[in-house]
């Protein structure tokens, strides 16, 4: 498998390849508007002197005013070094040559006479090494009935030919600087830009299990790397939470455990300090009885919410009528309510599809904490409704002390309570709430608790049969 890319190469190359198509496709059309610009100027010279020849034919009448035109032109283009006239007679007469340019003004630069006037087209043409842009034409005489003159006007743009070669390798010279610059500053500001995602790595290489509090600064980030750096920060306050509640988890757990262990061991000492009666260690035996059951239910409720972590609890779901489940419990419950002083009631009705025995677990954790929770004299009214979404909602409410909202996202932790510092005695290990979370989410559903105006209220819901 390949080794993949870094960002800063990928940016550098990507870089590095559009500022070249720009560079060369810039150079070509440089190159191309000097070359047209000079070509402009030749042909604007050309048609000047064209012009200027063709005025002063123009003004001759006579046979002998058309044989002094050599004079006339010769002082009219004194001076023009580079440029280059011939006029011929209609008889084939030369007329004019400029000096040095006499052996370029055979055939190959004249019009044929049987060739019929036609507009001035500048044409390149290399002659003895040298090159030339030129016009050859014809131009009218002023004299009654003769015909027209054969005119060619040149331009020597060796010159320009020297120019064009030498500014062509100075521009690709240019480009191919402005390329190798572009690739370095493509990797400069490449690394320059990533140096947020550096720090954000140093940041993340130093983050452990007892550092989860260090946070990404979103706000010094560039706005392409500020929702990563947000994501982040999110990540490692979930995992801030994870760690917290774990650690508070195995502390509460052998808290847990401590209580009934060191209470099996002290009974077990003071049943071994000396000889006692079987009566004794009989009641003795009993009392460890009662510390082997709630380690037992404490286990027993570890393994169920471990499976409900991993997603391992197996339901038979079937159609169960809410009121029945809530009647029987409230029987197996009517002799603690009335020993606590708590009347129950049941409104509504309804029914839902889940398994009976998780439902019934759910329901009678969550009417068990009531019980526990409401002062003597107090109510607790359990109502069942529809809910939203084809779904069945069943609620407890029971008169009770105000709950912050902190401590109401974290009622349904494991053994967690609201005041640890006022546990009762047989109140359980704070599992009955997580318990009864992790069964309604396996049938799909969500539970909820809230605190308003001296009631605690829970409510979940199921998909309704």
């Amino acid at each position: 498998m390949r080794k993949p890319r870094s960002i800063t190469f990928l940016l550098t190359l990507y870089f590095s390849i559009a500022s070249t198509a720009v560079l060369l496709v810039g150079g070509y059309f440089v190159g191309r508007l000097v070359d047209a610009h000079l070509v402009e100027q030749d042909q604007a010279v050309l048609e000047g002197k064209l012009e200027l020849v063709r005025n002063l034919l123009a003004k001759v009448r006579t046979e002998g005013e058309l044989a002094a035109v050599h004079d006339t032109l010769a002082e009219a283009l004194v001076g023009h070094h580079d440029l280059f006239v011939t006029v011929v007679a209609p008889d084939g007469t030369r007329l004019y040559t400029s000096e040095g340019f006499a052996s370029a003004t055979g055939p190959a630069w004249s019009i044929p006479p049987t060739e019929p006037p036609r507009e001035a087209e500048a044409t390149v043409r290399e002659h003895e090494g040298r090159l030339y842009r030129f016009i050859s034409t014809k131009a009218d005489t002023g004299i009654p009935g003769a015909q027209p003159a054969a005119v060619v006007v040149a331009l020597d743009i060796d010159f320009h030919r020297r120019f064009m070669t030498d500014f062509r390798n100075s521009l690709w010279l240019s480009v191919a600087v402005g390329i190798a610059l572009s690739a370095l500053l493509g990797w400069f500001s490449a690394r320059r830009g990533l140096s947020p995602a550096r720090k954000a790595l140093e940041l993340m290489h130093r983050i452990s299990a007892d550092r989860l509090g260090e946070r990404l600064p979103p706000e010094s980030m560039p706005p392409e790397l500020a929702p990563l750096a947000a994501a982040f920060n999110d990540m490692l306050a979930r995992l801030e939470d994870s760690f917290r509640r774990l650690s508070d988890f195995s502390s509460d757990l052998a808290h847990e455990l401590r209580t009934p262990v060191s209470n099996l061991m002290t009974q077990t000492q003071v049943a071994l300090a000396r000889a006692r009666t079987s009566e004794e260690y009989r009641e003795i035996l009993y009392s460890n009885l009662e510390e082997y059951e709630r380690l037992s239910q404490m286990t027993s409720d570890m393994l169920f919410l471990a499976k409900a972590d991993n997603g391992l609890i197996a339901t038979r779901t079937q159609s169960i009528d809410l009121v029945s489940e809530v009647e029987r419990l409230f029987a197996f419950y009517e002799a603690l309510a009335e020993e606590r002083g708590v009347r129950l009631v049941l409104t509504g009705k309804g029914r839902a599809r889940a398994d009976g025995d998780m439902l019934r677990r759910a329901i009678s954790n969550l009417l068990s904490n009531a019980i526990r929770h409401t002062p003597r004299g107090g109510e607790i009214r359990v109502s069942i409704g529809a809910g939203r979404s084809g779904q069945t909602e069943l609620s407890i409410e029971n008169p009770g002390i105000p709950i912050a909202p902190e401590q109401l996202r974290r009622l349904f932790d494991r053994f967690y309570r609201v005041d640890a510092s006022r546990r009762k005695e047989g109140e359980g290990a704070g599992l009955g709430l997580a318990i009864a979370k992790s069964i309604v989410e396996a049938h799909g559903g969500s539970i909820s608790a809230s605190s308003a105006e001296g009631t605690i209220r829970f409510a979940f819901t199921m998909p309704a049969a």
